[in-house]
């Protein structure tokens, strides 16, 4: 079962559990938290095999969102991918800062920002060229992390895209006992170039939060480094 799903089928547990200790203080009858928990369990169930966990993600996502700084971490995760595949030269084809923006645009759990992975294929590139592409990649799925850790000193998201760089190193033969040491190698260099570029981060964040197309963002990146260029 999804874990979504299942997060949402422990929020019910707790929820019939807190109701069936405090119903007696304000003279609830047991039978509604009991129906309302079987109600919670049920729609759980049938959105993780029917819906494969979309619904418990969605409402999930929207009352995490009603926090301030909940927002702000997202919207400051997915500027630090834009920015960093924009530094790099990775073609960036769209991006999303809600679940139910994902949803819309046809992608699994909560979006995010994503790029052209066809220069990832071995068929398309020799040894040398395919090992530096892994590495932007690298450098670019971390920078969610970097971004986060940058301003919070830790991150909450970035399980896919730890996932993500996991698969790739899998499947060019790498051993579990460098992934780590890639994660850790690709997230100091993510937030070397964020820093560097804080300026245009900010701005894209500005842009990315008024929901500015790719283009639109792009061009907010370009003319701060020509800003910079200028100024120095």
């Amino acid at each position: 079962m999804d874990q979504t799903a299942l997060n949402l089928i422990a929020i019910g547990v707790f929820g019939m559990t807190l109701s069936a200790l405090l119903g007696p203080m304000f003279n609830i009858s047991p039978v509604i938290p009991a129906v309302t928990t079987l109600g919670v369990l049920s729609l759980a169930t049938l959105d993780s095999f029917s819906f494969q966990g979309k619904g418990a993600t969605l409402l999930l996502d929207w009352l995490a969102g009603t926090s301030s700084q909940h927002r702000d971490r997202i919207l400051r995760h997915e500027a630090g991918h834009f920015l960093v595949a924009y530094t790099l030269g990775i073609p960036i084809t769209g991006y999303t800062l809600t679940a139910w923006e994902a949803f819309k645009q046809g992608q699994p759990g909560l979006g995010g920002v994503t790029f052209d992975t066809e220069v990832l294929s071995p068929d398309a590139l020799d040894v040398r060229q395919l090992q530096l592409t892994v590495d932007r990649f690298c450098k670019v799925w971390m920078a969610g992390i970097a971004a986060e850790t940058l301003v919070y000193g830790s991150a909450e998201g970035g399980a896919e895209d730890r996932q993500k760089l996991r698969e790739v190193l899998a499947s060019l033969g790498r051993q579990g006992s460098e992934f780590q040491q890639k994660e850790r190698w690709a997230i100091r260099q993510a937030q070397t170039l964020i820093e560097e570029n804080w300026a245009s981060y900010e701005a894209l964040m500005g842009a990315m939060e008024q929901r500015a197309s790719v283009a639109e963002c792009t061009q907010v990146i370009q003319q701060h480094y020509q800003d910079s260029e200028v100024a120095g």
